[in-house]
């Protein structure tokens, strides 16, 4: 007998606990009758339409995405809206709604320790370590296992990481021999001036608007401070799905649990 939805949301709440969320977020269950079984999930970045057409196709009863569909208030879920239509879709289809976001940050196996691992960073800790358990926070840093050019550093993220058309924007000296990296996965300029970030030769993260990056490259060129890797929100935290995944596989025997490789990054090309 598969499992109800309740159990999964659970297991989903053991492994991202909620009191890892930040307080404007909106983590959680979505959509979907708690009582209902659950025997497959489909793990997306985000809801959307094609992800949603997705999940239904693979006979999912849970969507589970990172980014909560409803984080920002709405007044109607009517079907001429996109939320409203994505919400509208599951639930014909049976298929629950369920988001795991800044709760999945912070975790050991979270998004930015998943980025982490997969750059072969050592000693890896948090940016900001949560107050009740300093290995848990928001980004990571750590030292690469020899020092790399900044340029190999940014080819090296290409390769780990889905293309899409914004590919990686850099800001420093392609020459420039590093090895401390700062990085938070997906949108991470609320950090740069935190002292770790200051302290490290390479900041990684997603979404780096005009004024706050070229204020940090400013004050990198007076007193100091990272070069800089803009990289696909998107790309950065589809890495965590797969151990998510796992992670799901292993506390819910029996139940399929896929991974959608979609691309969801809002950007279909670029000219340069």
């Amino acid at each position: 007998m598969a499992p109800t939805l309740a159990h999964v949301t659970d297991v989903a709440q053991t492994l991202w606990p909620l009191s890892g969320a930040e307080s404007w977020d909106a983590p959680g269950l979505i959509a979907g009758d708690p009582s209902a079984e659950v025997a497959a999930v489909h793990l997306a970045v985000d809801a959307v339409a094609a992800t949603a057409d997705e999940a239904l196709e693979l006979g999912a009863q849970l969507l589970l995405v990172h980014h909560p569909l409803l984080l920002r208030g709405v007044t109607s879920v009517a079907e001429d809206r996109y939320k409203g239509a994505v919400i509208s879709r599951l639930i014909r289809g049976g298929c629950a709604l369920l988001a795991a976001h800044t709760n999945a940050d912070v975790v050991a196996d979270g998004t930015s320790a998943v980025l982490a691992r997969a750059l072969g960073l050592r000693d890896v800790r948090p940016i900001v370590p949560s107050a009740s358990a300093p290995a848990l926070g928001l980004g990571r840093m750590g030292e690469l296992p020899e020092p790399v050019t900044l340029g190999e550093l940014a080819r090296g993220l290409q390769e780990l990481l889905p293309a899409t058309a914004q590919g990686i924007r850099g800001a420093g000296d392609y020459f420039a021999r590093v090895q401390r990296i700062a990085l938070c996965a997906g949108a991470g300029d609320s950090l740069l001036a935190h002292p770790e970030v200051l302290a490290s030769e390479v900041y990684v993260t997603s979404d780096l608007r005009h004024h706050p990056a070229s204020e940090a490259r400013e004050n990198a060129r007076i007193g100091g401070g990272p070069a800089l890797l803009d990289i696909s929100h998107w790309a950065a935290e589809w890495l965590w799905l797969d151990v998510a995944a796992e992670q799901l596989r292993a506390a819910l025997p029996g139940v399929t649990v896929t991974v959608s490789e979609l691309r969801t990054d809002p950007w279909d090309f670029a000219l340069v």
